[in-house]
């Protein structure tokens, strides 16, 4: 999230953005398919003890819910078009047997399968694996041994030592995911051919999947819990599998990936709550069913099996194994439903593996997370891109009383040249060893990297990621998505523009736009230069200079930077005209620098000459000493802070992109107006603050919250006061007032509280017609609240004209409809707006409709 930009193009940077990384790890699609081939297993099935044939034996392929076959002799055949790697072997009172394929036979099979005495809680026989009903859970066996796990809730170890360290090795990889041999025909994959060599089908459901991209890292992580909790993280080594922007796409895929903690009662997937199979409230969301007992690295375990109390909730299946001695997880299996309500998702599954070093805590040992993502539909066989991810932990150490220079952060990058290391290292360092598929990927990678027709599949997407056309790799030549606009001045604008960009990680830039307005016939222009001098810091410089017509009053919370494109420009369709446009010829300089991670000191001095862009509709005359002025000229300086705990972003240089996270936003801004220096008119002071977040409440859903205030100590005139934000457009636009037009409340001190709920579909998907189309709901209520003094009125030329919402709180309310469109792309919103009060003013808007496109999961 960039914090001071303008609002509109704030929501199309980020709705571009998010696009447009999915779409890149999608275009992936473009390279390549797979011919599924035919896969037979066969054999037999005795009692290990005494050789007696077995019948009635349920085999699961593949981990898939239902059984592939249920044997009424010994004998068994299992054919399967998709592949198998794994065969589950479940029966009543004996051992779960799992055959892994991968490096072994498949045919004239002899299993052996190991009889059991199953324990007993409270004399309750064990039930088979078909789900059975329960008039009241505490029937339920599952209920004891749940009761049991939540008595004894562990909490991450780590809290229970002065010191720890830990070595974590993490491997992710990407795939394209139910490519056919038809496919596999088209002409885009002439001269590809070759990667076709490299399939396999190593995820979860036994899907052909064709390794595009692997990414090695081994972390080492130090913390310290006295006397304050420190903490951190260190990249230690780093492995590309040779893609030019691989820094990006890892990035990318790691953010995909969240930390769970099985304990919780809320798991994050996509920022999306999900509720926790292991959480205290579980009965309330699941059906849990004893299954079996087993052993688990050598832990006798309760087998629970859980399935989501309605198909349409946001919910896991899977597996709970549960110690019989402790009551402790040693591991868990989550796997979303067929009907997964998540756009471009379409399908999630997680195995979590603890470690116990005592009743009351664990250790994390190991998870495997895949992700299933496809553009446009949610069918099992679609095409898509598999994310697969794997997180190991070990060499734990504690109370080593290690020094603090360990816990000193260092700004540490994926492509940093010394995380580079042999293959010597990787070979000792390693966890566990590569499977030979992953093996081939960055020799795979490698020679895609050479093929022309890669490269140019490769610089399209760039081109729709970043909207800018790179040329002689230095000069950047856009944004495409600015090119055209329109205002009611302006009418027809047309903008072009250019930057330096040699790398993603540059440390300087130089951009500038020129714009032509075919109403009003006149150029208008930007440019700015911006160089980070210290990496670790992000210490940066800027001077950036525009002459341009702009909408001042659609944000409250602004800065004076120059490059962003305004307001006036960004919308094409308007409910009603705008004619209270300004006329802007601004000059900044500033300084930037983060002396702790995530936290921002800023400091910016501007020059302004701001008049009517159209004195024949709005005024923005004033007094000053008597006399009536057009311009006013403003000379200030500004002193911000901000802060993004939690926050993570892609890359290093003096851009980068900040990834969607739950992180919270705070923004405290001073500035102060100097009254003859550099010709300013006016001495003023205003403070300003600014506090957002988006909060997951459970399995409810996820709240945008949004506060402000701020306060002009002084009297100024209009085009330097405080504007509730209005929305003139049919679009939606964040922290705007939907009902509101522009300059319709001016304050000197104001407060305004923007909030935002969405269910998630959780309400609609009771409706038995309504949730097949599995929409989302979504509430908001918005208020304002400021004043305005008798001297910031009477110095406007129109003194009467202005006023604050000072009588009583001004409210908007409304719903909205989003997850709206077909397949996996639903990103239409709409939104239906009510205003609450000040309905006896001239020409206000009672009712009102918005809608807007939102890249959101």
């Amino acid at each position: 999230m960039q914090l001071y930009v303008d609002e509109f193009m704030k929501r199309n940077s980020q709705f571009r953005y998010r696009f447009i990384q999915k779409t890149k790890i999608l275009v992936f699609l473009l390279l390549g398919t797979f011919a599924f081939s035919q896969t037979k297993i066969s054999g037999s099935v005795v009692d290990a003890v005494n050789g007696k044939p077995l019948s009635g034996v349920e085999i699961f392929i593949n981990n898939k819910e239902k059984p592939e076959l249920l044997t009424t002799s010994s004998n068994f055949t299992i054919v399967s078009d998709s592949g198998i790697t794994t065969a589950t072997f479940i029966k009543k009172n004996y051992k779960t047997e799992v055959l892994n394929f991968s490096n072994a036979r498949f045919e004239n099979l002899s299993l052996k399968m190991q009889p059991e005495n199953v324990a007993q809680i409270q004399e309750v026989v064990l039930s088979g694996i078909n789900k059975k009903k329960f008039k009241n859970k505490k029937d339920n066996p599952a209920y004891a041994i749940m009761q049991e796990v939540w008595k004894r809730k562990r909490t991450n170890g780590l809290a229970n030592y002065n010191d720890y360290q830990f070595k974590e090795y993490e491997k992710i990889e990407i795939g394209l995911n139910n490519i056919d041999s038809a496919f596999m025909q088209k002409k885009i994959f002439n001269q590809l051919e070759f990667v076709f060599d490299y399939a396999d089908s190593a995820n979860y459901d036994k899907k052909l999947t064709l390794p595009v991209f692997f990414n090695e890292t081994i972390f080492k992580t130090y913390g310290k819990n006295t006397p304050e909790k420190r903490e951190n993280k260190l990249i230690i080594a780093n492995k590309f599998s040779g893609f030019s922007n691989n820094e990006l796409i890892a990035a990318t895929a790691k953010n995909q990936f969240k930390d769970v903690n099985i304990y919780d009662n809320t798991l994050n997937f996509f920022n999306i709550g999900f509720p926790s199979p292991a959480g205290t409230d579980g009965f309330s969301n699941y059906e849990y069913e004893l299954a079996d007992s087993l052993s688990v690295n050598g832990t006798e375990c309760f087998l629970i099996k859980y399935l989501p109390k309605r198909k349409e909730m946001l919910a896991f299946q899977g597996s709970l194994y549960i110690s019989k001695d402790t009551y402790n997880i040693v591991k868990s299996t989550q796997k979303s439903t067929n009907k997964i309500n998540v756009n471009f998702v379409n399908g999630i599954y997680m195995e979590l593996e603890y470690d116990t070093s005592n009743d009351e805590v664990f250790l994390p040992k190991k998870t495997y997370t895949e992700l299933e993502m496809s553009i446009f539909n949610k069918k099992k066989d679609s095409k898509g891109v598999l994310f697969k991810r794997t997180d190991i932990y070990s060499d734990y150490l504690f109370n080593q009383n290690f020094s603090d220079s360990f816990l000193m952060p260092k700004d540490q990058t994926l492509s940093d040249e010394n995380l580079t290391k042999t293959d010597e290292f990787w070979e000792k360092e390693r966890v566990e060893p590569l499977e030979e598929d992953e093996k081939k990927v960055y020799t795979m990678v490698n020679q895609l990297e050479s093929v022309p027709k890669f490269k140019r599949i490769v610089k399209t997407v760039e081109i729709l990621q970043s909207g800018y056309i790179n040329a002689w790799k230095a000069i950047d030549f856009g944004d495409v998505f600015s090119v055209y606009g329109h205002n009611d001045v302006e009418g027809d604008r047309i903008r072009v523009g250019a930057r330096t960009y040699f790398s993603p990680n540059d440390l300087w830039r130089i951009e500038g736009y020129s714009a032509y307005g075919f109403k009003d016939k006149k150029w208008k222009y930007g440019a700015e230069a911006r160089y980070m001098f210290n990496r670790e810091s992000r210490s940066t410089i800027g001077f950036g200079s525009r002459n341009d017509v702009m909408q001042l009053g659609a944000q409250l919370t602004n800065d004076d930077g120059i490059m962003t494109r305004s307001f006036a420009s960004s919308s094409v369709f308007s409910s009603g005209s705008n004619i209270s446009l300004s006329s802007v010829k601004q000059n900044n300089l500033f300084f930037s620098f983060e002396p702790i991670k995530n936290f921002q000191v800023r400091m910016d001095a501007s020059t302004q000459q701001i008049k009517s862009a159209n004195p024949a509709q709005f005024n923005l005359d004033f007094y000053k000493n008597g006399m009536l002025k057009s311009e006013v000229n403003d000379f200030h300086t500004t002193f911000s802070l901000m802060a993004q705990p939690g926050a993570k972003y892609s890359q290093y240089g003096v851009d980068r992109y900040a990834f969607t996270t739950l992180s919270p936003t705070f923004v405290l801004k001073f500035t102060h107006g100097f009254e003859n220096v550099l010709n300013g008119d006016f001495d003023y002071n205003k403070l300003q603050f600014l506090y957002a977040q988006p909060i997951i409440l459970g399995n409810f859903g996820r709240t945008n919250l949004n506060f402000e205030a701020g306060k002009n100590f002084n009297t100024v005139p209009l085009a330097l006061q405080n504007i509730i934000p209005g929305n003139q457009s049919y679009s939606l636009v964040s922290n705007t007032f939907a009902l509101l037009k522009y300059y319709e409340f001016v304050a000197d001190a104001y407060t305004t509280l923007h909030f935002e709920h969405h269910f998630q579909g959780k309400i609609l998907s009771y409706l038995p017609l309504i949730k097949k189309l599995k929409l989302r709901e979504v509430i908001f209520w918005r208020g304002a609240y400021g004043t305005l003094s008798d001297a910031s009125k009477n110095i406007n030329f129109e003194n009467q004209k202005y006023s604050a919402p000072d009588q009583q709180i001004y409210y908007e309310y409304g719903f909205g409809l989003e997850n709206i469109g077909f397949g996996n792309l639903k990103i239409l919103r709409v939104d239906f707006n009510w205003r609450g009060n000040y309905l006896d003013r001239p020409d206000v808007s009672k009712f009102g409709v918005k809608f807007g496109l939102q890249m959101n999961f």
